[in-house]
């Protein structure tokens, strides 16, 4: 990364004092957590939402990271699909779990005397269909990243600099991402899903989506992930997983992983 980029991320997160850092334990989140703990030390609170619309996993791997670091850290249980303009899963879905969620976080920050939520958002999310852009606006959270100009490239990079478990994992989008809009998310499409994903990372993809339209799963992975689906006998223990977990028809889409491939129609 820049060097003037980091010092004014850097800058940002100092001049506002005490600060809490909404964790997802994704990529972007982890470094921003790490340099705003660097910078404000005790006076650096980190929040993870627990939410159907996130795997269990997330949730333990930012526990896991904040322990190691002895950041302070809470978390806020977010029922999604209680808020209207969720389930429903209109194109500006994403707008309304924003603002449920970080009015939220917000309010958590205040009880403990602090006034400004910083997030992850980085220069390169402007490229895509993001309404929940909006919502951070609104709210007044601050992204650092976005204001300094860092990309994900960057942001890759800083986080093998600095030895962080996230740089190398790959980019993550909440469950709901993977149902197409108009269609109405439920509980069980989420965990099935959530298990359809499992399923492929424990086979030893790293890149990897499952689109769930209707009863067909539509797998998006990346080049390795289709050589490995290539192969006979990982397609036969795929179909055969997903079948159990509910879907009556598994597909791999003929295109490398996208992000943001669901907006195509928008």
């Amino acid at each position: 990364m820049d060097t003037d980029k980091l010092t004014q991320v850097e800058g940002i997160i100092r001049s506002l004092g005490k600060v809490a850092v909404a964790y997802s334990g994704g990529v972007d989140s982890t470094l921003l957590l790490y340099i705003a703990h660097q910078q404000s030390g005790s006076d650096c609170l980190a929040v993870t939402a627990d939410s159907c619309l996130f795997p269990h996993r997330e949730l333990l791997q930012a526990k896991e990271f904040c322990a190691q670091h002895r950041i302070d850290h809470l978390i806020v249980t977010h029922d999604a699909l209680a808020v209207q303009g969720i389930c429903t899963n209109p194109p500006d879905r994403c707008y309304h779990c924003k603002k449920d969620l970080f009015t939220r976080i917000q309010a958590l920050a205040n009880s403990r005397g602090i006034n400004h939520v910083i997030d992850g958002t980085n220069a390169d999310d402007t490229s895509d269909y993001r309404p929940g852009l909006k919502a951070l606006h609104e709210l007044g959270v601050v992204s650092p990243f976005m204001e300094a100009g860092v990309t994900k490239d960057e942001i890759y990079a800083l986080s093998s600099l600095y030895k962080l478990p996230t740089a190398r994992k790959k980019s993550f989008a909440c469950l709901a991402t993977r149902i197409p809009y108009g269609e109405a998310i439920t509980i069980q499409k989420l965990r099935r899903i959530d298990m359809a994903e499992q399923f492929l990372l424990d086979e030893g993809l790293t890149q990897v989506r499952v689109r769930s339209h209707g009863d067909l799963a539509r797998i998006e992975t990346d080049k390795a992930g289709m050589a490995a689906l290539a192969k006979e006998d990982m397609r036969a223990r795929v179909h055969q997983a997903f079948i159990k977990m509910g879907f009556s028809y598994v597909s791999l889409d003929l295109l490398e992983y996208k992000s943001g491939s669901m907006n195509i129609n928008l």
